[in-house]
């Protein structure tokens, strides 16, 4: 086989269809677009648009609240956290940080706020870990196996009670 002579396989590209090229290719004077109006026309977007009837988007109620400013913790789980210091991306000898974590690939994505550590899984290692927050099953299983967890976030009190 020689460079000239590669070809791809029968059918694996189709022609695309040649449009406005005369009234016999039958594809022809409007491409297949039917006449004029909006849709004929390039760049149309009509999403939710019901022909001067309100859309439904718009007769329906909005219901609820997104919160703009709240706070997304990436979730790390103690058997994940296990599993790397087995595999050798985290050495336990050493503090545990947010940074360490990324490092190790067991935090994705940017736009996290923070790391909070869950409780899923076993850890049998004795660590410190240094992280935004962690749950109270977590914390007792981390000291159960003679480590330490430290937050750098409060965590948030039950509301007050009405005076």
């Amino acid at each position: 086989m020689k460079l000239n002579e590669l070809r791809d396989n029968a059918g694996a590209r189709l022609k695309s269809k040649r449009l406005g090229r005369g009234i016999g290719s039958g594809k022809g004077k409007t491409s297949g677009k039917g006449v004029k109006g909006q849709k004929a026309r390039e760049g149309v977007a009509l999403n939710g648009f019901e022909g001067g009837q309100l859309p439904i988007y718009r007769r329906l109620p909005k219901r609820g609240f997104k919160n703009i400013f709240r706070k997304e913790y990436a979730p790390v789980n103690l058997g994940a956290l296990a599993k790397a210091i087995e595999s050798g991306r985290i050495d336990a000898a050493l503090p545990i940080t947010e940074a360490t974590l990324r490092a190790a690939g067991l935090v994705r994505g940017g736009k996290v706020a923070g790391v909070r550590l869950l409780a899923s899984g076993e850890l049998a290692t004795a660590v410190t870990i240094t992280i935004s927050g962690a749950s109270a099953a977590a914390v007792a299983a981390v000291q159960a196996a003679g480590g330490s967890v430290t937050t750098t976030v409060a965590a948030k009190a039950d509301a007050a009670p009405a005076a």
